[in-house]
C-alpha cells in the first residue's frame, strides 16, 4: 500500500473518532437542551410567589420566579446555540470524512497502475 494511502487512513481514522466525539457532545447537548425545556414548561404551571430553589453545585439555593425563569430561558437559548453549532461540525467533519475516502478510493485503483476503466488487474478488459 502507498505511504500516501495509510497516512488518508490514519486521517480517516481520526476524522471517524472527531465524528464520535462531536456526537456525543451534540447528544449530550440535546439532552440539557430538553431537559431545559421541560423545566421551563414546568415553571409555567408554578405560581410566581411559590418558593423556589434552584441547584447550585451541591448547594440549593432560594430564588424567586423571575430569575429562576430567566435563568432557564437563558441556558434554553445558550443550549440551543451549541446543539446547532455542533450540528454544523458534525456536518462538517462527515464532509471531510466522505471526501477523503473518495480521494483514498481513487488513490488506490488508479495508484496502482490501472487504467482508466478502474480496478481490473492483468488480463481485464479485452
Amino acid at each position: 500500500m502507498p505511504p500516501e494511502a495509510q497516512e488518508k487512513i490514519e486521517e480517516l481514522q481520526e476524522l471517524q473518532e472527531t465524528a464520535q466525539q462531536v456526537a456525543e457532545q451534540k447528544e449530550q447537548a440535546q439532552s440539557a437542551l430538553n431537559e431545559s425545556k421541560t423545566a421551563l414548561d414546568a415553571l409555567e404551571d408554578v405560581d410566581e410567589d411559590a418558593g423556589m430553589y434552584r441547584e447550585i453545585g451541591e448547594v440549593l439555593v432560594e430564588t424567586d420566579y423571575e430569575s429562576a425563569r430567566a435563568d432557564l430561558e437563558n441556558k434554553v437559548d445558550s443550549l440551543e446555540v451549541r446543539v446547532e453549532q455542533l450540528q454544523k461540525q458534525e456536518e462538517r467533519v462527515e464532509e471531510q470524512f466522505d471526501d477523503l475516502q473518495g480521494e483514498l478510493q481513487q488513490m488506490l485503483q488508479g495508484g496502482a497502475g490501472g487504467g482508466p476503466m478502474g480496478p481490473g488487474g492483468p488480463g481485464a478488459g479485452g
